[in-house]
């Protein structure tokens, strides 16, 4: 009752002269508001920061736990991978290699002859370097029929070594086309031209300079 009188009786222009009690009162009041502020300001921001450490550390727990396990599995993957590399090596090596390359062009010209074709055309261009292997595109015009060009086929692919050719904007037509048009009969005459490419592995003193070469060109860029 005493502490209610003196807050009634209390002169806001006199603070001096305040009871104790009341002096006290507020003493304690203004530490827990300034205490409340410092807690809101500092302690609630630290909390929020608690909180994104927490998430952050959750993910990481995550993250490894995911390369654990594909770590364990690592020793496994890369046997495959070594596997994967040298049936790759055997594959490539049933291509031809670059001193037999002539020799083949030759084989598959004198294939296209012995088929009957007639070769308005047959020019090798230069030689592109990959990752593994090499191109050689090869610009061609031949004149015969359908079994011509079928026993052509067939007698490059019974060539001793392995010939894989690929064509690209190649065209086959009739030499000399009906008025009539329709299909052209068996023993008309059909007119094959556009590039072709064939293919050779790479040694391995080219492969390194095939590597050595790309290096460049990335560290130029």
């Amino acid at each position: 009752m005493k502490l209610l009188n003196d807050l009634r009786s209390l002169d806001r222009n006199n603070i001096g002269g305040w009871p104790k009690s009341v002096k006290t009162l507020f003493t304690v009041l203004l530490f827990l508001v300034i205490g409340f502020i410092g807690w809101y300001v500092f302690i609630n921001d630290q909390q929020d920061t608690l909180q994104n450490l927490a998430a952050k550390e959750e993910k990481l727990k995550q993250e490894f736990s995911e390369k654990q396990a594909k770590s364990v599995n690592l020793e496994a993957l890369q046997q495959q991978l070594d596997e994967m590399k040298d049936m790759l090596r055997q594959l490539l090596r049933q291509l031809p290699s670059k001193t037999e390359m002539p020799e083949l062009l030759v084989d598959v010209s004198q294939t296209a002859l012995s088929a009957g074709l007639q070769q308005e055309l047959f020019q090798p261009g230069t030689e592109i370097l990959k990752d593994f292997y090499a191109e050689k595109p090869i610009q061609l015009k031949m004149i015969g029929t359908y079994h011509q060009f079928g026993t052509f086929i067939s007698g490059v692919a019974s060539l001793p070594r392995v010939v894989i050719l690929t064509m690209h904007d190649v065209s086959l037509a009739p030499l000399n086309p009906s008025a009539k048009g329709g299909e052209p009969g068996p023993n008309q005459l059909l007119v094959l031209q556009g590039t072709v490419k064939t293919y050779r592995y790479l040694d391995d003193s080219e492969t390194g300079e095939t590597s050595a070469k790309g290096k460049k060109v990335g560290e130029q860029k």
